[in-house]
């Protein structure tokens, strides 16, 4: 996938230089490539969302879990 999104910004990059104005180079590297591959990050990206999520979640109930169970973390029984 990656190798897709380089070759398309390459694309890009070449119609960008051959338009006739900066301005209109410009306009066309945005409007064909950083606005369709952001969108095409962000929409591939939900699942790292997700795994980065569930993680966090996870981690965060690891933490808590001594405090509920009543450990004090000494490793002694009281």
């Amino acid at each position: 996938m990656l190798i897709v999104a380089i070759a398309w910004i390459y694309v890009v990059a070449l119609m960008s230089l051959t338009e006739t104005s900066i301005v209109a180079g410009v306009m066309t590297f945005l409007g064909y490539c950083v606005l369709p591959l952001s969108i095409l990050y962000y929409l591939t990206g939900s699942g790292r969302r997700k795994r980065a999520a569930q993680a966090k979640a996870a981690r965060a109930a690891a933490a808590s879990a001594p405090a509920a169970a009543g450990d004090d973390g000494t490793g002694t029984s009281p």
